[in-house]
């Protein structure tokens, strides 16, 4: 049997039975809060682009795109997993060598399970299974060091909620998997360097051409059995060897993902935290501020901190904004929060917060290291400029897996994100709805989701 038909086998078996209770809320939570982003970013230029390119390009119109319309369960994929990513404000998982957003399976799953008529049972179970091959191959086969983009294994995570949402038998499920593992490996550059469009778009890309695999997969088209274990297959090209036994899998491993608590990289959370109860206890303005040092990480440090993906001081658009720890300390410290106002572009142009960020420096603790991914530990230390030095250290924040985030929190976090788009009862229609998700079609939600509109102001 062939690595490929044994998560196939892992796929098929999946059923509602298995999940916990505390798989459920966590599934539940991450929906949700995966919505909320989906509804605060539907003014936002990159989505407009798409939502042009599905009009121009057409599509049966059978799968329903968040705030109206209709196209092929492809594109919705497309438009409504780019919604959820584009803030940058949804779910992580945290491996030693990866950091992946199990949360950008959402899109994909919710067309599949809409296009089978399928009910929230379904929805919940197949994004159970994506969010375990997603988290377990981010265990065992990071890529990150060796060049890749975490989508790289997020193509099989999709191919695996998907094929289960469709129903498909264990042959054409492991095809799907198979011929998307194979198509689409995905270069690092995506984040690195000088930041593009594309570090919100590569997710919903893949969740595009994954989603067009399985249909292709379900009509018979088959892939590379070998895609794992063959010649010039992933371990032997990219990964390097590895082993998951999939009769022993289970669909817990989304109780160990973290929901942010504010809109920026997921490394940061600790760090924003900690400034901002600085900020709040000592009611510190710009104009106190000597110098900021924080201490974090290797991980955080490489991504977001000015290590081996790039200069963190040149911030000129939204996706280095939010990818950038100087930045992010900054906004923290003059606007008390890190929403997605942030990141309109007058707020990071303006000279105060473009001063403010070049008295930041950020450093790697090996002792922090080590600890990580346990915890997410950093240490913040404001100099004022009368000579006083205010610290800061964290092991976590509100959201991280040692710190749950509560159902009311995410709902308040989901409010505010789609304030101006969606009036309170429909806020409130949808909140009940993914609360009782169980126990209605998929369809209704995707009603309801249909409601919400453009504000024109992101």
């Amino acid at each position: 049997m062939t690595y490929a038909e044994e998560l196939s086998g892992f796929v098929i078996r999946a059923s509602y039975r298995e999940l916990s209770g505390s798989a459920v809320t966590a599934l539940k939570i991450r929906a949700l809060d995966a919505l909320g982003c989906a509804v605060g970013a539907m003014d936002a230029g990159p989505i407009g682009a798409i939502e042009e390119q599905n009009a121009d390009f057409g599509g049966r119109p059978v799968c329903t795109t968040i705030g109206g319309g209709a196209t092929s369960p492809d594109r919705a994929a497309l438009y409504n997993s780019a919604l959820v990513r584009y803030l940058d404000f949804n779910d992580s998982y945290l491996a030693k060598g990866e950091t992946c957003h199990p949360s950008d399976n959402l899109g994909a799953v919710l067309a599949a399970t809409e296009y089978a008529g399928e009910d929230g049972k379904a929805l919940l179970v197949s994004l159970a299974v994506a969010y375990q091959v997603q988290c377990r191959l981010s265990d065992v086969a990071p890529v990150r060091a060796k060049g890749f983009d975490h989508t790289t294994q997020g193509a099989y995570a999709v191919a695996a909620g998907v094929a289960r949402a469709l129903g498909l038998d264990r042959e054409k499920t492991a095809n799907a998997i198979a011929i998307s593992g194979t198509a689409f490996n995905a270069l690092r550059v995506t984040r690195t360097g000088t930041l593009s469009s594309w570090k919100g778009l590569a997710y919903p890309n893949t969740a595009f051409c994954a989603t067009h695999a399985v249909f292709l997969a379900m009509r018979g088209i088959t892939g590379p059995p070998e895609v794992f274990e063959g010649n010039k297959g992933f371990m032997d090209a990219i990964a390097g060897r590895f082993a998951i036994d999939w009769s022993k899998e289970n669909l817990e491993r989304v109780t160990m993902t973290i929901v942010k608590r504010y809109n920026a990289e997921i490394h940061s959370q600790s760090t924003l935290e900690g400034t901002l109860e600085l900020v709040q206890e000592h009611g510190l303005t710009a104009g106190d501020v000597e110098s900021i040092e924080v201490e974090t990480f290797d991980v955080a440090y490489n991504i977001i901190g000015g290590g081996e993906e790039g200069n963190k001081y040149l911030v000129e658009t939204k996706e280095q904004a939010d990818h950038s720890i100087p930045y992010l300390v900054s906004a923290a410290l003059l606007d008390r929060e890190v929403m997605p106002e942030q990141y309109v572009p007058e707020r990071i142009h303006r000279g105060d917060i473009q001063a403010l960020m070049r008295k930041v420096r950020v450093a790697p603790s090996e002792k922090y290291s080590k600890l990580f991914p346990g915890t997410m530990s950093c240490r913040v230390t404001i100099t004022l400029r009368n000579g006083t030095t205010l610290t800061r250290e964290k092991t976590d924040y509100e959201g991280f897996h040692t710190k749950p985030m509560r159902w009311e929190t995410v709902s308040e976090k989901f409010i505010r994100l789609s304030q101006g788009h969606a009036s309170a009862s429909l806020q409130k229609e949808i909140i009940d709805a993914i609360g009782r998700l169980e126990s209605i079609k998929v369809r209704d939600l995707m009603g309801l989701l249909s409601k919400v509109t453009k504000k024109g102001g992101l």
